[in-house]
């Protein structure tokens, strides 16, 4: 099959997805502006508007995932047709089908260790694949920093300020500059794990990929408990998250905090000019922190801003153009975790930030998995775990809207 005919059907559902989103867009559009129209003349929109504008909300949502995901998969490398991989990775299946750990011996696949559990460390490509699948599911994951590293802390310096430079001529003396204050912060790597159960009839299977297998079934575990830990973790047993940290308005945060704008009003945008607390926001960070900045906020916050407009009458919120390519708001990217909470009072329910240069993720390096054919007779169970820290390395890099009224 040549890469033309594998990638027609994906083009054609791409295509299909992204009209059906521009689709429901222009339908909401439609449906709020009406609804915007009633609330000036009447004070109030009918409640069966209300109810239409809810129902195409949820369609923009799943036309958006399904966009999302279709880009995903167009994205994945095909899998080789057997004998490409390597021969620790080959070992490694046949101790998945079968339990027989001999070949992995053999192939010198145990050079990482091998607990006393009977556990395994698996290869390189193996979890290399983990990590791929893991990342598509993880919102944070695929917007943050990430490190790997062989000990169980990973340790950064970073500078808190206070260098400076100075001018010279070519010939004259250059008298000593200030040097920078430094900090040390250390992301601990703690333990994540799944266990997913597989069927005698699967194992025996030839045409299943196991490791491809194995990796969707984690996927989602994995990435709803790193999902969690990135946003709101307390670092004990797992990352720390970025709402964990202190919060201080913006005039008075200092380093180890995270700065906050207020919307003015308690648990909800003010009621005019609801879209000036988010260009405050947008300004809340440094100019250099913008250019790769974005939203992080949850469906519910979505659902939100989306009936936003700006003082020309343009709709803040827009659908990606293409797959693959995010919504924006304001013309900054937009990303939906599911873990920033509801709009509240005194929530931080909307975040805005450069995640690259604010967030750091740490995988300590090393999948293992613990084959079980007993605990859970007849199924056969693979108790997978990985080592995964996180938290803020720069706090001038991720600022916060805080629904209240200061």
């Amino acid at each position: 099959m040549t890469p033309e005919t594998k990638m027609s059907p994906a083009g054609g559902k791409s295509r299909a997805a992204m009209h059906e989103l521009l689709a429901a867009f222009e339908s909401f559009k439609d449906a709020n502006d009406r609804r915007l129209k009633e609330i000036e003349t009447r004070r109030s929109a009918d409640p069966l508007l209300e109810e239409k504008i809810n129902r195409i909300d949820t369609a923009l949502h799943t036309a958006q995932s399904r966009l999302d995901r279709i880009a995903l998969e167009a994205g994945r490398p095909a899998l080789g047709a057997g004998g490409q991989g390597s021969e620790a990775k080959a070992a490694f299946a046949h101790f998945l089908r079968t339990g027989d750990a001999a070949r992995l011996v053999e192939a010198k696949a145990l050079s990482a260790g091998s607990p006393a559990d009977g556990g395994h460390v698996a290869p390189p490509e193996i979890e290399a694949l983990i990590t791929a699948r893991v990342r598509e599911a993880s919102p944070i994951r695929a917007i943050a920093s990430v490190r790997q590293t062989g000990a169980g802390v990973f340790k950064k310096p970073v500078s808190l300020g206070g260098a400076s430079a100075g001018w010279a001529a070519e010939t004259a003396a250059r008298p000593e500059t200030d040097t920078s204050t430094l900090a040390l912060i250390e992301f601990p790597a703690a333990e994540l794990y799944a266990m997913p159960a597989a069927t005698p009839a699967l194992l025996d299977d030839a045409l299943v990929n196991l490791e491809e297998w194995l990796a969707d079934e984690v996927r989602d575990v994995f990435a709803e408990a790193e999902g969690a830990a990135f946003v709101n973790g307390d670092g004990t047993n797992k990352p720390r998250g970025f709402l964990n940290y202190p919060k201080a308005p913006l005039a008075d945060q200092v380093w180890g905090e995270i700065g906050y704008v207020a919307t003015g009003a308690a648990g909800a945008f003010p009621a005019e000019d609801p879209v000036d607390v988010l260009i405050d926001l947008i300004y809340a960070p440094g100019a250099a922190y913008r250019a790769n900045a974005r939203f992080v906020m949850n469906k519910a916050s979505v659902s939100a801003v989306r009936k936003f407009k700006d003082s020309e009458g343009h709709y803040i919120w827009q659908p990606g153009l293409a797959a693959g390519q995010p919504a924006t708001l304001m013309g900054y990217p937009v990303t939906e975790a599911e873990d920033m909470p509801d709009i509240g009072a005194n929530a931080f329910s909307i975040a805005f930030g450069d995640f690259e240069r604010g967030y750091l993720i740490v995988d300590r390096q090393g999948v293992q998995i613990l084959r079980d054919p007993y605990s859970a007779k007849p199924y056969v169970l693979f108790y997978t775990t990985r080592r995964v820290g996180g938290g803020v390395q720069d706090f001038n890099a991720i600022k916060l809207l805080r629904f209240a009224a200061e």
